[in-house]
């Protein structure tokens, strides 16, 4: 496929760009940022012009796209104002979206969050292990437009029965670089609790793109993303007892194992995370 990848410069962005290359498709980033180079064309993606317009085609980089990857964002909640978080990250993906629909390009993946779960978990969450059963909980404005954005593409879908959009509720995203830091948490458990001790690997985050590409049937659906274990060496069964006192353990938990369920994404999008903190190189 020849894949149009927004935010191919960031850190998920990255390994994005560099697995599905690998895994033979032809790749467009398009970012504010990047190094002038085949593959990267510089977009304003709060312009609409510009993205519908890049979506069409852009000279030699490419005559049209089959697939769109939305990774740009501002990426979590207290980097901006509030106001500049909604406004930068609700516009993009509404530009992205709808330039999309209007190139004719029918499949859309593209990165929602863990914190709709409820993340900080200032309130208990309902139930571990978490999955995407239950409603959006979302406790920060970046979380609320993580919500909307997830509205607006099951609105789109029920308009375009041919229209596929794929969210992925990416965990905190690590690379072997942040794995040393890992260390820190281990005394105290109450320092990762705020998201029930989850992470995704960049590269595992790039495998759950490529299989939603290649696996998501048309529709919207939503998917959690993470490492199939927690950053503790602790045992999963201690962390819920302790930093979970009161919410109700649904099923025995093995070992390290991660409280955010990924069973949905192995089931319906093969996904298999293969990477983990314990397997990094010492530093």
């Amino acid at each position: 496929m020849r894949i149009l990848v927004t935010g191919g410069s960031g850190k998920l962005g990255t390994a994005v760009v560099s697995g599905l290359a690998e895994a033979g498709h032809s790749v467009v980033n398009l970012d504010a940022v990047g190094q002038r180079g085949d593959g990267f064309v510089r977009v304003d993606l709060a312009d609409y012009g510009q993205v519908v317009d890049a979506f069409f085609g852009i000279d030699s980089q490419h005559d049209g796209a089959d697939a769109v990857v939305h990774l740009a964002a501002i990426p979590a909640g207290g980097l901006h104002a509030d106001s500049a978080t909604f406004h930068n990250n609700m516009n993009a993906t509404f530009n992205v979206f709808q330039a999309a629909r209007r190139a004719g390009i029918k499949k859309i993946v593209y990165a929602s969050s863990e914190t709709l779960l409820g993340i900080p978990f200032d309130l208990d969450p309902p139930y571990l292990p978490l999955d995407e059963k239950y409603p959006s909980r979302p406790e920060s404005m970046y979380a609320v437009t993580k919500h909307l954005e997830e509205e607006l593409a099951t609105k789109l879908v029920r308009w375009d029965p041919t229209l596929s959009i794929t969210a992925l509720r990416f965990s905190n995203v690590m690379n072997d670089d942040d794995y040393a830091g890992f260390e820190a948490y281990q005394d105290d458990a109450a320092l990762r609790r705020w998201n029930a001790w989850g992470y995704i690997d960049s590269r595992d985050g790039a495998q759950a793109v490529l299989r939603a590409l290649e696996n998501a049937t048309v529709g919207f659906d939503r998917f959690i993303i993470a490492a199939a274990d927690t950053v503790m060496r602790t045992p999963s069964a201690e962390l819920a007892a302790s930093g979970f006192p009161n919410v109700e353990v649904t099923r025995a938990l093995d070992g390290t194992e991660s409280l955010l369920s990924i069973e949905k994404a192995r089931r319906l999008l093969g996904f298999e995370p293969k990477h983990s903190w314990r397997d990094a190189p010492a530093r």
